[in-house]
């Protein structure tokens, strides 16, 4: 029998299109405000594609829920970078964000892969609400990722324009849609705070049931 080659599961390969977009994205944004965005926001609109393809093939490895999360943090991460250099003045704020979205997706991950889990999506329905609602209900996690890249694309967008006049106002889409976005995106760092809390007390918990057994 012939061993599968994890790296060519169509999940993955989806990932490494992501990966791509991404990079596209990165290389524009200095000079060219929609193209990067354009390539920004379709390699986070994959990320739902490669899960839906992990689940309907069978093909969810520990390999693609690292790709996964890393491509999103990663990817978010340089988009963050780009905004503190378009506006120096939140450049702290930009820094605590990165911060935090990394440190709380890792040790969620690093958490959930020792507790035994293959992917940090997998919660305990026994475990902390605000996680377990956020985790199983798709409805709730799409509007709370896409509603995030949204506010951090679309402050982007605004450093180079207003963009179309939304109404009879003079105000323009992008920064209309900031602000209709601010709400979910600091609601979703709320929830990052939470991660970050929840996995360090799960890791707390398994150093104490190691120092037991060993006693």
């Amino acid at each position: 029998m012939l061993q599968e080659n994890i790296f060519l599961f169509v999940p993955n390969l989806i990932g490494y299109a992501r990966i791509v977009f991404a990079l596209i994205a990165f290389y524009f944004m200095p000079c060219c405000p929609l193209t990067a965005s354009s390539f920004y926001l379709l390699s986070g609109l994959l990320d739902a594609f490669d899960g839906h393809a992990a689940r309907a093939l069978d093909q969810g490895t520990r390999f693609g829920a690292m790709l996964d999360m890393l491509t999103d943090r990663c990817a978010t991460m340089c988009l963050l970078v780009n905004l503190a250099l378009l506006y120096p003045r939140a450049t702290l704020l930009f820094q605590l964000s990165m911060s935090l979205d990394v440190a709380s997706h890792w040790l969620h991950l690093h958490s959930s892969v020792v507790r035994g889990s293959g992917s940090h999506k997998t919660i305990d329905l026994t475990g902390n609400p605000v996680l377990r609602l956020y985790y199983t209900s798709r409805p709730v996690l799409f509007l709370m990722c896409a509603g995030n890249e949204l506010f951090y694309c679309l402050l982007y967008l605004l450093n180079f324009s207003e963009g179309p006049t939304v109404g009879l106002g003079s105000a323009g889409l992008f920064r209309v849609g900031v602000w209709l976005c601010a709400p979910v995106a600091f609601l979703k760092s709320l929830i990052s705070v939470v991660h970050l809390v929840t996995a360090s007390r799960n890791m707390a918990a398994l150093d104490a049931a190691d120092r037991a057994k060993r006693k």
